[in-house]
């Protein structure tokens, strides 16, 4: 019986890792006739979420309900066009562009991309089809409100975004107080509105929509002498395809038919029909949580609820996971050397993987697995697929931990009794001490409901659709950070704590009806 056992549990352990691991390919893979673009839908003007197809916009891949607006998105529509294929826009954030670009989740990059050399040497530019320059936000009351060359920033606490030539720049500031790179402009803008940095460098249209929608902020512009000193290709913006792709100069055809006059208007009416453009920036703090909820409220529900099913679908596969591990790890050693062997294999194995999980941040986890799979063995998941999967083998990891201490938890004397009545391994772990075990672990499979819920905002570096990547993008939109954020958190605040007044019913309803009397209620009963 314990070699069945053993059996057992091996091969429910593996097929529920392959189960969950399978690729499906339907959303990710492009199909014959698509012309799939990634950008992040939350750099106005260049591209922004809006929830109708007003100006032009275009529905946001895997999104329903949302939609892509903005500079960019007209230039995707032009290229997608004259070649005769369907425009899809695949949201993705700025540091999975690239990555995603590489294991062909998407055709092409029109981000607002710079054509650097460091990219140069990962993926192909088109030829530029826009050109800007660069400029400092900063406050309008700040003591460099006043500024006119990069100079007068001596002093200052200067920072740009991650991973663009706008934080390389920074370091042309005579006696600048370095801040470290931020993620996007969402976080730079309510750096820059809290006091936390002076100024961030940017380019001149993203400045002049920061600048019109808070007027708190002043945008600096510098003549040529006294500004940045940069490259061409630094200024300049052009489609990332991958290496060595032919569709590279069939793009550069199409760019070469929109003259600068026409890129110049796209660029105006962008900047015209964006969101934020037509905000009242005197509205009371109702009407603009009012607004928010209005513009945005089904999507913050659309992605609470892909939150609340990615969150108990992996607590739940992860407690799976944790009880197969948990039990196999205590079936005693076989007297047969073979099984023996594999018995020794399966908990070094079972070992590695919860100490990998354990250690590395889901974060990191979650850029291996949903484009690291891609580049190294060409396996194309869909994004809610490797999130559930990321999230539940990180939660089994964690909960076969759990498992082993709610196991070690039972007195051993109910091991022994067990045995000594002819019970097997099996029948004692399923009859015995995994009932227990269930109802000690409860507070904790709570724990991981909670922290799951939480930590799906991780998932935004791949892009899924959760609660967190909508506040995101809407925030990055409409510039209303406290306001929105706010709205999200609270958002949050709610699903946890009915996620926990579950569980405490559900302890509640396990533990049953108290199993005594008082001796008070008895002794007046009988009188």
């Amino acid at each position: 019986m314990n070699k069945r056992m053993t059996l057992l549990l091996l091969l429910s352990f593996v097929a529920s890792i392959l189960i969950g691991s399978a690729p499906v390919m339907a959303d990710d893979k492009t199909p014959d006739g698509q012309f799939r673009v990634g950008m992040e839908t939350a750099y106005a003007p260049f591209n922004w979420t809006q929830t109708s197809d007003k100006n032009g916009a275009v529905p946001k891949s895997g999104d329903k309900g949302a939609f892509a607006g903005g500079y960019d998105v007209e230039i995707a529509k032009r290229i997608a066009e004259e070649m005769g294929r369907e425009l899809v826009i695949v949201p993705t954030q700025w540091d999975g562009l690239v990555p995603a670009l590489q294991s062909g989740k998407i055709d092409a990059i029109i981000a607002g991309m710079s054509p650097t050399e460091e990219r140069r040497e990962q993926i192909d530019f088109t030829d530029p089809y826009y050109e800007s320059h660069l400029v400092v936000v900063t406050r309008k009351n700040g003591k460099f409100a006043e500024a006119t060359t990069i100079n007068d920033f001596a002093g200052a606490k200067i920072t740009g975004q991650l991973n663009t030539f706008h934080y390389s720049v920074v370091s042309q500031i005579p006696d600048v107080i370095y801040q470290d790179p931020m993620k996007d402009f969402s976080a730079m803008r309510v750096a820059l509105d809290s006091g936390i940095i002076d100024g961030y460098v940017t380019e001149r249209p993203e400045g002049v929509t920061a600048t019109s929608v808070n007027d708190k902020f002043e945008m600096i512009e510098f003549n040529e002498a006294d500004g940045f000193q940069t490259n061409p290709e630094d200024v300049q913006i052009a489609v990332g395809m991958r290496k060595n792709d032919p569709l590279v100069q069939e793009v550069n055809q199409i760019l070469a038919g929109i003259s600068a006059e026409e890129r110049t208007t796209l660029m105006d009416q962008a900047i015209q029909n964006q969101p934020s453009a037509n905000q009242e920036s005197e509205a009371s703090t109702f009407a603009s949580f009012k607004k928010i909820i209005d513009d945005y409220g089904m999507l913050f529900l659309k992605g609470a609820g892909l939150t609340l099913f990615i969150a108990i679908f992996s607590t739940i596969a992860g407690t799976i996971i944790g009880l197969l591990v948990g039990v196999f790890r205590t079936i005693p050693m076989s007297d047969n050397p073979v099984t023996r062997f594999f018995q020794k294999l399966g908990d070094m194995l079972l070992t590695i993987y919860i100490e990998v999980f354990r250690g590395t941040p889901m974060m990191v986890q979650a850029m291996v697995i949903f484009y690291g799979l891609a580049l190294a063995f060409g396996i194309d998941l869909n994004r809610t697929v490797a999130a559930l999967l990321i999230v539940s083998i990180n939660t089994g990891a964690y909960m076969s931990e759990i498992v082993r201490g709610g196991i070690f938890a039972v007195d051993r004397g109910q091991f022994e009794a067990a045995q000594a009545i002819g019970m097997t391994h099996s029948q004692t772990m399923g009859k015995v001490v995994l009932p227990q075990v269930i109802r000690n672990i409860l507070p904790a499979i709570g724990n991981e409901t909670v922290i799951n819920i939480k930590d799906t905002a991780v998932l935004s570096v791949i892009s899924v659709a959760d609660l967190f990547f909508q506040g995101t993008a809407a925030a990055g939109t409409n510039y209303q950070f406290f306001q929105t954020f706010l709205i999200v958190g609270v958002i949050y605040l709610v699903m946890t704590i009915t996620a926990t007044r579950l569980l405490r019913l559900m302890e509640k309803k396990m533990d049953g009806p108290s199993a005594y009397v008082k001796v008070e209620e008895v002794v007046e009963g009988q009188e």
